[in-house]
């Protein structure tokens, strides 16, 4: 049972780490949008990054990637189309169906954020000590990993997701 209790602390340890760094994540999260204060949300925000995808959605999808119920999206969505970040375009084949799209000022609003967040956790990162950098990197693509989080790397507009 000792390496059953020494497993649990080291979760333990792990999980207060994690949730430290998700505080000073979110600070950052925070601060990048309070530059754009009355544009967007961090929860819109979120939606704008997912819909930064190469493809259209659907509110279903989007919906889904945000883990809310459709009638959240709706409303989310009724917000962003008036501020002029997201399109809603009906299908041809069935006018039923409506695809969700950033517009050029909603690409325009998650590359700015992103930059500026970018730029901030680099900031963080460079007082990392070189040595622990490999390590930092390796953990946060496991976590990320785990979580179901795509690569920056793989997204449009190298979009960080919350």
């Amino acid at each position: 049972m000792a390496g059953g209790t020494t497993e649990a602390a080291d979760l333990d340890a792990v999980t207060d780490a994690v949730l430290t760094a998700s505080r000073a994540l979110v600070a950052v999260a925070a601060r990048s949008l309070a530059r754009h204060e009355g544009d967007v949300s961090i929860g819109q925000f979120r939606a704008l990054v997912v819909l930064a995808g190469p493809e259209p959605l659907r509110p279903m999808d989007l919906a889904n990637a945000l883990a809310v119920d459709p009638s959240t999206v709706t409303r989310l969505c009724d917000r962003l189309e008036r501020k002029g970040l997201i399109s809603r375009r009906r299908e041809q084949a069935d006018r039923r169906q409506v695809e969700l799209s950033l517009t050029a000022v909603g690409h325009e609003l998650v590359d700015r954020v992103t930059r500026q967040r970018r730029a901030e956790i680099r900031r963080i990162v460079e007082g990392v000590p070189a040595r622990d950098r490999g390590s930092l990197v390796r953990a946060f693509t496991a976590f990320n990993a785990s979580a179901g989080e795509r690569l920056v790397e793989d997204q449009p507009s190298r979009a960080w997701e919350l």
